[in-house]
């Protein structure tokens, strides 16, 4: 929103009139990470469907940033693209009940050896608002020192680091499509162009 303004309403229906009623929900499969359940849902006109639905326990991630302003970024086989993918360090919760803060610091470690001296809120990410409940809440990493990692036995990353401008033209240019990294990276360019910087 700029000086005032608003968005433009195109089509207007009622919000109450257009939810969707669940009546039942059955657990299909539970697996290391995800539930599969299938929704039984009444729609508004009063048809009953039902709805694939993923249940997820949660996520953070950490947008680590160098002293020069390089963002560091880890490179991964991902099994479900069948593709490597360049991401920002991230993970799921231990227990529904970790901090997210912790968990994305936490995170940060295991996978790049940094430690982060200042850490901010970012954003949250629901990437998968179709079909699951997945909610990624992202945090700014500064003042990085090296340490340790802690790589889970499955897990073989590579720790780069790159500009902002280079992830930016990467995105647009639809050779990183990580929902979690386009989003981060992104707000990031907008706040480190804006002067908005957090710490």
């Amino acid at each position: 929103m700029r000086d005032g303004n608003i968005h433009e309403i195109i089509r207007q229906d009622s919000l109450e009139h257009m939810k969707t009623e669940r009546l039942s929900r059955e657990t299909v499969a539970k697996g290391a990470i995800i539930t599969y359940c299938h929704d039984r849902i009444k729609t508004p006109a009063g048809h009953e469907c039902v709805y694939d639905f993923l249940e997820h326990p949660g996520a953070a991630a950490a947008l680590p940033v160098l002293d020069d302003g390089r963002i560091v970024m880890v490179r991964q086989y991902r099994n479900a693209l069948d593709r490597f993918t360049l991401e920002i360090p991230a993970g799921g919760l231990n227990g529904r009940t970790e901090d997210t803060k912790d968990a994305a610091l936490r995170e940060l470690k295991e996978e790049t050896g940094f430690e982060a001296g200042k850490c901010a809120y970012l954003l949250t990410v629901d990437p998968t608002v179709a079909y699951g409940n997945e909610k990624i809440d992202i945090y700014v990493a500064a003042d990085l020192k090296k340490s340790e990692r802690a790589l889970d036995e499955d897990e073989y990353i590579n720790v780069e680091a790159w500009s902002v401008e280079d992830l930016a033209e990467l995105i647009l240019a639809g050779k990183i499509r990580d929902a979690k990294t386009c989003a981060a990276v992104m707000t990031w360019d907008h706040i480190v162009k804006s002067g908005k910087i957090p710490f």
